[in-house]
């Protein structure tokens, strides 16, 4: 090694370890209606949940506004977007 090479490698910053681990015991907080909800992913790379899929996807369409799936009729129980009224809409109510 070139003497420069020496004294940059000897000088260079040392990356700082970070604890990673977290308590077991500390939970996340989530919605009443998905408490005892536990997900993971095994070593295959596979999703496990605690929970049915069908009941994730029951809770998501209730509560989460998909706007691909706004004007759908097919699927009970999706939350939907009130319209904004256009100022036409509104001239019409103001007379």
């Amino acid at each position: 090694m070139t003497a420069l090479r020496r004294i940059a490698f000897k000088h260079m910053a040392k990356k700082k370890q970070t604890d990673t681990t977290k308590p077991a015991a500390e939970k996340p907080r989530v919605h009443k209606d998905l408490d005892g909800f536990d997900i993971q992913i095994n070593s295959f790379g596979e999703i496990t949940t605690s929970f049915d899929m069908d009941r994730i996807n029951e809770f998501l369409n209730k509560n989460v506004d998909d706007k691909k799936l706004r004007d759908r009729e097919d699927i009970p129980g999706r939350k939907t977007r009130k319209k904004k009224k256009t100022s036409e809409e509104e001239e019409e109510e103001e007379e």
